[in-house]
């Protein structure tokens, strides 16, 4: 999730187990924030490549034995900080859910979180929540503000906004639940032969859902709101080169990153560039990860820039949540 977000929930977190400690309440709050966001520090560390950043982020900083192994110096460091030494075993379970929780709610999202290191390098992604949704973070934030504040009933305010966020992570994979079975039904109505199907929530909501499905010829691309009053998933198809993955399988950023996105991924050949494509993240004609590979495996890999226009993209968002039958602006643009 977004570095707003883990540092709210650090924060509410922090409160839930220490809020009632005497001490002040801004440290509190504070020291939570900095231990929710600490993980994700980990963006400094450079891997040799674009790629390798990319897939060995979320690694040992999120593995829950490491979380674990670290608590106690942690929770030495926000005792001393907030003069409650006296507190240091509550402290210690602050810390440590602290930890577990970010690591939690990243898993929640389709980057993927290696938390089982150095057990297993699986990336876990449950793929239920975007990176960044007000839903689950406004609460968070009010629970806060209501603490800080010093309201009296600010304590229990911010664990019931706790709840909240808690009980929303909780419909989005009942969410994504009933709509990937609305997928496979309508794919076996359409009698497409497929691969694999990923379902993930569109920006900024849990609503409107991207169906992601790969076909012997590529993959197809299709979204799904809530409101629409069609259960029927319409796709628009993309054809690509599937042998170019069996011809360049040999090449390091493509071993990662099929490895990675567990076959989302695609290949293409534009001109005399070589792209390699994660399909998770972003949607046709505005990928997130895009890398002009090199075929012959002489220069490292290079990120391309992510297509970006809100102007464009948030108008077709708020339509196509409330179930509008809009197409998608950037497939507009391309044709």
């Amino acid at each position: 999730m977004d570095s707003l977000t883990q540092a709210a929930l650090g924060a509410t977190v922090a409160i839930a187990v220490m809020g009632n400690a005497d001490g002040s309440r801004l440290k509190t709050a504070f020291a939570g924030a900095v231990l929710g966001t600490l993980p994700d520090l980990d963006v400094i560390i450079d891997y040799g490549d674009v790629v390798s950043n990319m897939v060995l982020h979320r690694t040992e900083s999120h593995a829950l034995l490491y979380q674990t192994l670290l608590s106690p110096v942690l929770a030495w460091l926000a005792a001393l900080f907030c003069q409650q030494r006296t507190h240091y075993w509550r402290w210690l379970l602050a810390s440590w859910l602290i930890l577990v929780t970010h690591t939690a709610i990243d898993a929640m999202t389709i980057y993927g979180t290696q938390f089982g290191l150095p057990f297993t390098n699986t990336p876990f992604a449950v793929g239920s929540m975007f990176i960044i949704d007000p839903l689950y973070t406004l609460p968070l934030l009010l629970g806060l503000g209501m603490y800080i504040s010093r309201h009296q009933r600010g304590f229990v305010f911010n664990n019931a906004m706790l709840a909240v966020s808690t009980a929303y992570l909780l419909w989005s994979v009942m969410a994504q639940w009933h709509v990937s079975n609305l997928v496979h039904r309508s794919l076996q109505q359409q009698q497409l032969q497929y691969h694999q199907v990923l379902v993930t929530p569109a920006p900024l909501n849990t609503v409107l859902w991207r169906i992601v499905v790969q076909t012997e010829q590529g993959y197809a691309e299709g979204f799904y709101s809530l409101l629409d009053d069609s259960d029927s998933i319409r796709l628009h198809h993309i054809i690509r080169d599937e042998t170019l993955k069996q011809r360049h399988a040999a090449l390091k950023p493509v071993q990662q990153l099929a490895w990675f996105s567990r076959g989302f991924y695609s290949l293409q050949q534009q001109g005399d560039q070589l792209l390699l494509t994660d399909l998770r993240m972003g949607q046709e004609g505005s990928y997130a990860f895009e890398f002009v590979v090199d075929p012959d495996n002489l220069t490292t890999p290079q990120q391309l820039p992510m297509r970006r226009d809100m102007a464009t993209a948030l108008p077709w968002l708020w339509q196509r949540i409330q179930g509008k039958s809009v197409p998608s602006p950037w497939l507009q643009t391309n044709q």
